[in-house]
Formats: structure tokens, sequence, C-alpha cells
């Protein structure tokens, strides 16, 4: 670059002073490394110096060498990721700090093992989030979005999930004993896919709830009200259905082997249902 630049001094319109120096409209400050790194061959970027400006004038000039030199460096320059999970205090913080009308999106966030019970956790985008382990319980989660999300081993009984989004999440082994995914008007709680495996769900509000090819091989679903749910191509292998109202649900080619009816409060019908 530099050699094109004086070969054809017409075409860059190069300025000449009264003692014959060269103008070039770049930064000296970020032309300093370079011009030594051309003297010696070594990169030396001395302190207060930003290495993206030194980056953006070696690909300005077109030194190849360098620009590899100064990625890794910036590269070596940057603090490792923390993923360490995030605090109930740091959240708490966060939801106070944020306008209430403002969509608040914690996607892939790691709140690995935190407190989170009792919280107002509503219209929150948790979507692929780590919760793992969380406490739960009692929490806000309406329309909340927790696709993809990772909820496995977690406590959330009594929680409210009116509206939620659980599409192909991972709860297996969760507590979500006495929670509420019934909404008044209407808005009907989205499970497909969800992998609930050994899940304790006793005494849940299900009405309508969408649960088609869950997986709930194992889990607790005693006394819950499943009045009108979708449980076609569901996995309730061993599942505790014992006292449930099971009322116009849909079960077309569920599995239900070795599954507990006992005491339901509204017959089955299993003609054509079933497997």
């Amino acid at each position: 670059m530099l050699a094109h630049m004086f070969k054809d001094r017409g075409v860059w319109g190069n300025k000449q002073d009264h003692r014959g120096a060269f103008l070039i409209d770049r930064s000296p400050e970020y032309f300093e490394p370079i011009l030594n790194y051309l003297r010696h061959g070594q990169l030396i970027v001395n302190d207060g110096i930003n290495l993206l400006g030194v980056l953006e004038e070696a690909r300005f000039f077109g030194i190849d060498s360098l620009i590899e030199h100064l990625e890794v460096a910036i590269k070596n320059s940057q603090p490792p990721e923390d993923h360490s999970p995030i605090s109930r205090k740091e959240f708490v913080r966060f939801l106070l700090a944020t306008p209430t009308k403002s969509e608040l999106r914690c996607q892939g966030l790691n709140f690995s093992g935190a407190d989170l019970s009792r919280l107002d956790l509503r219209y929150i985008n948790f979507k692929m989030a780590n919760l793992s382990r969380c406490n739960l319980a009692h929490a806000n989660l309406c329309c909340a979005n927790l696709e993809r999300a990772d909820l496995s081993g977690s406590v959330l009984d009594c929680a409210n999930l009116q509206g939620v989004k659980m599409l192909c999440s991972n709860a297996e082994g969760a507590s979500l004993r006495l929670c509420n995914f019934e909404d008044p008007s209407g808005l009907k709680a989205n499970l497909e896919g969800a992998n609930l495996k050994g899940v304790d769900m006793e005494g849940s509000q299900m009405t309508g709830i969408n649960l088609r090819v869950a997986t709930l091989k194992n889990a607790k679903l005693k006394n819950c009200n499943l009045r009108g749910a979708t449980l076609a191509g569901t996995d309730l292998e061993n599942c505790d259905l014992s006292g449930c109202d099971l009322q116009e649900a849909n079960l077309r080619g569920s599995n239900v082997k070795g599954a507990i009816f006992e005491e339901m409060l509204t017959p089955l019908h299993m003609s054509q249902s079933v497997r």
C-alpha cells in the first residue's frame, strides 16, 4: 500500500509541505507501532494505545503478517469469559434497574443453583438458559419463554406457569407440585416435546396444556387436572395418573405402558387413543 501511495501520487493526492514531507491522513498514534514493525519486525505497542486501532491501520496498509500478530495479541488480551452462575442478588438488581415495559432477555444465561423463589418473572425470555437445580418455588413465570431451557432438578412448587412456553425444555427430575398452568383467558401452556422424566407434578392445574410428544416416563401426575390436555404421542410409561381428570384429553398415540389410572375422576376411554 505504501509503495502504491508514493508511486501513484496523483491518484492518492498526497500533499507535500515546504520541507518535502508527505501528508498521509491517518492516525500517527496508531501508525507508530506499524512503523517500528517495518523497521525491525517486532510488534511493540506502548501502554494506552488501543490494539484495535493499530489493527485497523495494519489492515489499511495491507500488512498481512502484522495483522496476524495483532489478532493474536488482541485475543490474548481479552479477559476469560465468565460462565459462573448469576446469583439472586445480581438478578434482583438487574430486575430493579430494568423499566417495567422493557423486554427482559436472559437467553443462554447461567442461573444454575440460584434462588429465584417468589420473584416476579413474567414475560422474561429464558430461552436456552441454564436453570438447573434452581429454586423457583412460588415464582410468577406467567407467559415466560423457557424454550429449550435446562430446568433439570429444579424446584417450581406452587409456581404460576400460566401461558408458559417450555417447548423442548429439559425438566428431568424437577418438582412442579401444585403448579398452575391454567390461564382463565384461554392462553394455553405449551410443553410440547419437553423432557419431563421423573417430574413430580402432583396436584397441578393443567387444563388444556399442550404436552404433545413430551416424555413423562416415571412422572408423578397424581390428582392433576388434565381436562382437555393434548397428550398425543406423549410417553406416559410408568406414569402415576391416579386421581387425574382426563376428560376430553387427547391421548391418541400415547404410550401408557405401566401407567397407573386408579381412582381417576373421569373414566378413560382407551379405544383407538393410546398404545
